[in-house]
């Protein structure tokens, strides 16, 4: 496939890693001669540059031949100018980052199609969407429903004290067998290893399961894990995620809102109808103890500053906050932040990069997601007629190895996937897979 890419910015250079494992001919379009450059040297791509605005540059960029065009700059006009010109110019698609609500509303899709832009991608939603996702359950680090829940992927930390540490995974199976789960994943020393039978679970590994909804209240119940109803929650930013996440969550309980600025709190307050808004920085630990974070199910970082993010996070997990959630948006301070212990990291540019990224993959994929703490993506196929991998049972299909399927969801039930299972049209199949096999995944479902 080719892709041009327009912005050499991080969530340009994240999707340009991705797609440099598949082998598709990449073009990136920027400004910055020096973040092409940076860029060309890591990766194997073409570079030009010039603005993505340009009908010169594009033409350059060879769009008119162009499977995909991607416009991810930090400018929303440029991206929609650039889309546009280059579906004129001869691009097959086009997809578009904006950070305006109005233009991913359903009643304006036939204005943007009509325009030439096939799909927009607005970060911002994406990241409030998964911090939903995320605080369903306040004893787990991170979980993430794929099918509308029947079948959940979350992330636990094995404790010193935990009942599975020095357990193999055949040990696990044998031991466990009444509950209907897959470990995918295990993340050591910043490493991510697709586990087989033999391995053994150690102190620190943070291991990914996926299993259906009795599951996760099993494997809680099993390792000890104190999961509480989500009750009260505290939102320190009032940005475009902040705001949203508060909107949907104060539905179902307590939400406070922090915001510094008293002009923006005032509007914010106008626009929720069940959040208290407050005037303050919220980054002391004399006004969080006053506003209760020691009763608090979340506290959720989402400022447009990450160190601030950082710190008050690391504060409120030390003043009794159950669960903290920091966005993260500098890549240098991921590891930083979950070495401080943090709870989760929320990157909206790598977030919105993966969303992108399952526009490219040649089977069709319902949903992507990626985690701060692996290397792995997680992805949802659908299974097409005919497709490689409803061939045979599961034992006797070569399935990369650096891949594994998780669980399975055909029509309305679930089933976690063992080697005598075989696969059918339209069932939906989670697979944890490393960037470099994905392509070879995906031929599989094809």
């Amino acid at each position: 496939m080719k892709i041009v890419i327009a912005g050499a910015g991080e969530v340009g250079t994240y999707l340009a890693k991705m797609l440099n494992n598949d082998r598709h001919d990449i073009v990136v379009i920027d400004i910055d001669k020096e973040k092409l450059q940076n860029m060309s040297s890591h990766f194997d791509l073409l570079t030009v540059s010039g603005s993505a605005s340009s009908i010169n540059i594009l033409k350059e960029a060879h769009v008119c031949t162009t499977d995909l065009f991607i416009a991810v700059t930090e400018r929303q006009e440029t991206n929609i100018t650039a889309s546009i010109l280059a579906k004129k110019l001869g691009a097959k698609r086009t997809i578009a980052r904006v950070d305006n609500k109005e233009y991913i509303e359903t009643e304006n899709n036939k204005i943007i199609k009509s325009l030439g832009i096939d799909s927009l991608v607005y970060p911002e939603i994406l990241a409030s969407n998964e911090i939903i996702s995320l605080v369903k359950h306040s004893g787990l680090a991170k979980s993430i429903e794929f099918s509308s829940g029947k079948l959940s992927l979350f992330e636990i930390k094995i404790e010193k004290d935990s009942p599975i540490i020095n357990l193999s995974l055949k040990q696990l199976i044998e031991k466990y067998d009444s509950v209907d789960a897959r470990i995918v994943a295990i993340n050591r020393d910043d490493k991510t290893i697709i586990p087989r039978g033999d391995n053994i679970l150690l102190e620190n590994d943070l291991v990914y399961i996926v299993t259906d909804k009795e599951g996760v209240n099993k494997i809680i119940a099993l390792l000890g894990i104190k999961d509480h109803e989500l009750k009260n929650v505290i939102i320190l930013g009032g940005s475009r995620v902040g705001v949203k996440t508060a909107r949907h969550l104060e539905k179902n309980c307590y939400v406070k809102l922090i915001e510094k600025s008293q002009e923006k709190g005032f509007s914010i307050a106008e626009e929720l109808d069940e959040t208290l808004v407050i005037n303050d920085l919220g980054t002391s630990a004399e006004f969080l103890i006053s506003e209760g974070i020691e009763k608090t199910d979340a506290f959720i970082a989402v400022t447009g500053n990450s160190e601030i993010n950082i710190i008050s996070c690391v504060l409120a997990k030390k003043l009794g906050a159950k669960k903290t959630i920091a966005e993260v948006e500098n890549h240098d301070y991921l590891t930083l932040a979950k070495n401080m212990g943090i709870d989760i990291m929320i990157n909206k540019k790598l977030i919105a990069a993966s969303h992108i990224y399952s526009f490219t993959i040649n089977a069709e994929v319902v949903n992507v997601q990626c985690f701060t703490d692996t290397e792995a993506e997680v992805l949802e196929f659908v299974v097409h007629k005919n497709s490689k991998i409803t061939k045979k049972e599961l034992k006797n299909i070569k399935f990369p190895k650096g891949a594994i399927i998780g669980g399975v969801v055909r029509n309305n039930s679930s089933f976690i996937a063992i080697g005598d299972s075989q696969l059918a049209e339209n069932d939906k199949v989670v697979v944890f897979a490393m960037p470099e096999v994905i392509n070879k995944v995906s031929k599989l479902f094809k």
